[in-house]
């Protein structure tokens, strides 16, 4: 892999991996739902030049459904998800909400398969019953210390991945990529929660419960000073715009699955980076839950070549019949889109090689997978 594909990846990951430690440092200086509006506005401009030569390349004009599309996207973003994301970093450890935040690829799995219909293999179920594992042996549910902070990490997370879905399916709709897509979302989300936090200083303020003082008179810009000028660019700049930016470059440039090696890799920076800046303590069962949580990201990445050589393996103990192999690799070539050969080609050859490195199935099996792979190739030609 060349350098700067290299660092397509490693910086990135670095800024996402701090985003939380520096939004826990800004939070003593500024309300929590500020800092979320300055955030998302200053990101969604710092991208607003790309997007702006994207729609001017491709001579988009984007109608009234269309930013109807990119306003519902930003508000369940940056008013939801990232609203109840910035209360969460307030109220638990950072290094908590960041492995919280880096399963939303597998929320947004289940609300694919329950809204959308999308199907999930049987890689895709190993993958996220894994991953509720690993968040489960974290939060300790059965010993809660902020059941609050908690609860508001999971619900942003579980709202990332609905924010990831309505993402993915508006930019088709609307015909523009994934950076364009998110610009447009931060700009809208920012307008919205603006509306909001002027609601704030008007009469509908009084009944806010007296315990939520921070939800009224919410200030804009209060606090901005030459001292936390820097650190409101970082978040701003760096960590919402050009991280967001530079993973969609990544995408474009090294793949989507080394691209993904970004918030594979996050779970486990995250922690040492709290634990070296504000001296949060990872405790053992962190530790196995971030292993966990780790395993099944890395199947998601490279599902079939891992979640073949279990089902090799039960079929070798139970005697099943070949044909529930073949069944199990149609559906997962189903879920790539019917143009992506060269996928199937590869995912194929996954399957044929870690069938490989079962000794025990490898007589029984391999006739299969090549004449799988024989009938792929003839439908190519």
């Amino acid at each position: 892999m060349k350098i700067k594909s290299i660092l397509l990846i490693l910086i990135p990951t670095f800024l996402f991996s701090s985003m939380e430690i520096a939004l826990k440092i800004a939070g003593g200086s500024f309300n929590p739902i500020e800092l979320n509006f300055i955030r998302f506005l200053i990101g969604g401009l710092a991208l607003l030049p790309f997007a702006w030569a994207y729609l001017r390349k491709h001579s988009i004009l984007l109608s009234k459904t269309d930013l109807l599309r990119c306003a519902a996207t930003g508000f369940v973003i940056v008013v939801v998800s990232m609203s109840l994301y910035q209360l969460s970093i307030q109220l638990t450890d950072a290094s908590i909400v960041a492995i919280m935040l880096s399963a939303n690829p597998i929320f947004g799995l289940i609300i694919g398969f329950i809204f959308l219909k999308e199907k999930l293999s049987r890689t895709n179920i190993f993958a996220l019953v894994l991953t509720l594992i690993g968040l489960l042996v974290i939060i300790d549910p059965f010993h809660l210390k902020n059941p609050i902070g908690i609860t508001l990490g999971l619900l942003s997370s579980i709202i990332f991945g609905v924010y990831g879905v309505m993402s993915r399916v508006h930019s088709h709709k609307i015909g523009i990529n994934a950076l364009t897509m998110t610009c447009l979302s931060f700009l809208f989300g920012a307008g919205e929660l603006a509306i909001l936090m002027g609601l704030s200083h008007t009469g509908l303020a009084s009944f806010i419960p007296k315990n939520y003082s921070e939800f009224v008179n919410i200030p804009f810009f209060q606090g901005i000073t030459w001292s936390t000028l820097p650190l409101i660019l970082y978040i701003s700049v760096l960590v919402t715009g050009a991280a967001f930016g530079l993973y969609f470059v990544a995408m474009d440039e090294v793949g989507v699955v080394q691209a993904s090696l970004i918030f594979l890799v996050k779970p486990a920076l995250a922690p040492i980076l709290a634990l070296g800046v504000l001296g949060e303590a990872i405790v053992p069962r962190t530790i196995v839950g971030i292993v966990i949580i780790l395993l099944g990201s890395a199947i998601t990445l490279v599902g079939a070549k891992i979640a073949y050589g279990v089902i090799s393996i039960f079929i070798s103990d139970s005697k099943k019949p070949k044909e529930e192999v073949e069944r199990q690799m149609e559906r997962d070539m189903e879920n790539l889109p019917s143009d992506d050969q060269p996928n199937k080609n590869k995912l194929t050859t996954k399957i044929h090689d870690q069938l490989e490195n079962q000794k025990e199935v490898q007589a029984e099996l391999k006739e299969e997978i090549q004449s799988h792979r024989s009938s792929m190739q003839e439908q190519k030609n």
